[in-house]
């Protein structure tokens, strides 16, 4: 079938894997012809929010996507929070969807596709929902002004057209009907997951042992590992960091990825030794094969994509325990960081670390539930599905 995903209510990102890049990657697999309008919102240098210009494209799957200009008829600042834009109408005409998928539902424009919608009756339309109270709404304005009454009319505007609507978390399930007031019957958990071809590349013995000797990781080491941003977001990776080097247990070893703001920079790179090891950035290609060659992994900040995708790999995990957020725990495959201290992450990864008999149990669950449960294919045919 024709698919369009919408990207309009925030940023899309070249190359990364985020769910907007691997749904529509997954959806061409699977026999669909596939196109994206996205906004111009962006990642500039990986690292902060900008724009880029409008233009027409392929992704790196050979996905057509179009990135729309902001209408003018306020200044661009008003435009990009109302997310309005120029040729969306054309563009859905000139491709004649019978899928749309709209990838969080917040942009006034939202209009022109329940137009088309009212026009077209046999098309398919499923929103998902990406925002909830640890990411948006939170000061007063954003709440009671942009979400309960903008952004409401934009979910409202569409709902009577939309098949399915989507919270990728627990939590965001909450958010769209208790902020947008959307009937509970037409809301559903639609995880984010990980890429099978990903998955099967990565469990690979011999790329996993070539990983862990580039680092200097025997043998006998317990390495954890964890991957992100370092920022006023999620600078508790800084006391992971510092509960490996407070910890008894010398076998004990941690590989850190991504980003760090310039403000935690100087204090991360004194936490560095031949225990903690800090890589920098990787490429989302590469994310999944690091991550195998961990024994566990550890999130103590905020939620981000690789939480899914490392459950997908079937990896033991450890938390940061946040309300509507643990649909990953599969019963017994993770556990979860409930006070976030060092003293508490020391407790908990000894824990796992020097009972053979608790990290066999947690990996068991995490490989017999954790791969079947979050695999992107069979997300990403729920996707589009009624049922």
């Amino acid at each position: 079938m024709k698919i369009l995903h919408c990207c309009l209510a925030a940023f899309y990102i070249d190359n990364y894997s985020y769910q907007e890049n691997i749904l529509p990657r997954m959806h061409k697999k699977q026999g669909h012809e596939v196109k994206i309008v996205a906004s111009t919102e962006t990642f500039i240098d990986n690292s902060y929010l900008g724009y880029t210009s409008p233009g027409s494209y392929f992704t790196e799957d050979n996905i057509p996507i179009v990135r729309l200009p902001y209408k003018k008829y306020f200044p661009q600042i008003i435009m990009r929070k109302l997310r309005m834009y120029n040729k969306l109408e054309k563009e859905i005409l000139a491709f004649k969807p019978e899928i749309i998928f709209i990838h969080d539902c917040q942009f006034i424009d939202i209009r022109i596709i329940a137009k088309y919608a009212k026009k077209n009756p046999s098309v398919k339309i499923f929103v998902d929902c990406h925002t909830d109270f640890s990411n948006s709404a939170k000061n007063w304005v954003s709440l009671n002004i942009l979400h309960k009454i903008v952004y409401k009319y934009c979910a409202q505007i569409i709902e009577p057209f939309t098949n399915k609507f989507y919270g990728v978390l627990p939590a965001r399930v909450n958010f769209l009907i208790e902020t947008y007031g959307l009937p509970k019957e037409k809301v559903e958990l639609l995880v984010l997951g990980a890429e099978d071809d990903k998955v099967n590349e990565a469990k690979n013995f011999e790329l996993r042992n070539k990983i862990r000797e580039k680092y200097g990781i025997h043998k006998n080491d317990f390495l954890i590992m964890t991957g992100g941003k370092i920022d006023y977001n999620k600078p508790e990776t800084l006391k992971l960091m510092k509960a490996i080097k407070q910890s008894e247990i010398k076998k004990l070893k941690l590989i850190v990825f991504g980003s760090v703001a310039s403000e935690y920079k100087t204090e991360m790179l004194k936490l560095l030794d031949n225990q903690v090891h800090f890589i920098g950035w990787i490429d989302s290609k590469e994310t999944y094969k690091y991550f195998n060659a961990a024994d566990l992994v550890v999130f103590p900040g905020l939620h981000s994509v690789f939480w899914e995708q490392v459950v997908g790999l079937g990896k033991p995990c450890l938390f940061r325990y946040i309300k509507g957020f643990t649909h990953v725990d599969l019963g017994g495959n993770c556990d979860f960081l409930y006070e976030n201290t060092i003293e508490e992450l020391i407790e908990k990864i000894s824990l796992i670390a020097k009972n053979p008999e608790v990290f066999d149990k947690m990996k068991h669950e995490a490989e017999s539930k954790g791969i079947a449960n979050f695999s992107y294919n069979k997300i990403a045919e729920k996707s589009i599905s009624n049922e």
